[in-house]
């Protein structure tokens, strides 16, 4: 199917890495113009470099996301470079672990800039480009939003942020054609992934549990597979969807899991 992505202008942040990075190759593949924003600049030049041996010239702004000021400068990057943004893909996040019991209110108002807030700044600053392109915007959340995890509140609380983000940017910005949609990960094995398992002295047995409670095919979901799910939903073959949260997650979060 072609998506009709040729061309198109699209920032991905957090676009080094798994899920991102992840995005950014999808894009490439559908001809469009992914550009990377992320506060690491030696993994951006890491992927950069990859893409330029391939024969891909991709574009990269440095921004420590957390800070307004660098999420403008980053829309600010983008438009001078290109002169429009077709597409906006939330990305960037990490789960913290800042907990209730032993988290404390400096953490957690940190967890939810470095979760939250950028997503709300980078839509703000994309969006007179979006408005002009009838763009999209893509959030990328987390089922901690619905299921909880325990020991990580500010980061389920973010994630919860970014859906009802979704459902008031796909109501505010209808006047204008702009969709946004969130796509809802569960079990994706990342960098960030197998950082968390590794700190488990019996990791291949807790790797082992967690993918026995995914109902579909008992596998973590890939990296490709959500890709490909927001490559759609950036697209004109997506043209009257929004306000949705989809959940790419192999049945995770609503099917159930006691199934044998």
């Amino acid at each position: 199917m072609d998506l009709q992505l040729k061309n198109k202008v699209i920032i991905v942040t957090g676009g080094s890495k798994g899920i991102g990075l992840g995005i950014v190759k999808t894009l490439v593949k559908e001809g469009a113009i992914p550009v990377i924003v992320s506060r690491n600049k030696e993994s951006i030049l890491e992927v950069i470099n990859d893409f330029k041996r391939e024969g891909t010239e991709l574009t990269y702004a440095v921004a420590e996301l957390s800070d307004p000021k660098q999420c403008e400068a980053a829309v600010a990057t983008v438009i001078e470079t290109y002169g429009r943004i077709d597409g906006l893909v939330n990305n960037a996040g990490v789960n913290d672990g800042v907990g209730l019991e032993h988290g404390n209110y400096d953490d957690f108002v940190r967890s939810i800039h470095r979760n939250l807030t950028h997503y709300y700044m980078m839509a703000h600053y994309a969006l007179p480009e979006l408005k002009k392109n009838k763009g999209a915007i893509v959030n990328i959340g987390s089922k901690t939003s619905v299921t909880g995890q325990g020991g990580t509140s500010a980061y389920a609380a973010a994630n919860g942020g970014r859906n009802a983000l979704t459902r008031e940017w796909a109501l505010e910005l209808l006047p204008y054609s702009i969709r946004v949609n969130a796509v809802i990960v569960a079990e994706c094995y990342t960098p960030l992934y197998e950082k968390w398992i590794n700190t488990f002295e019996n990791k291949e047995e807790k790797l082992a549990g967690i993918t026995r409670n995914i109902p579909l095919e008992n596998r973590m979901t890939t990296a490709e597979e959500i890709a490909d799910t927001v490559a759609f939903l950036l697209s004109r073959k997506s043209s009257h969807t929004t306000g949705q949260l989809i959940f790419v997650d192999g049945g995770y979060t609503h099917l159930d899991r006691a199934l044998s």
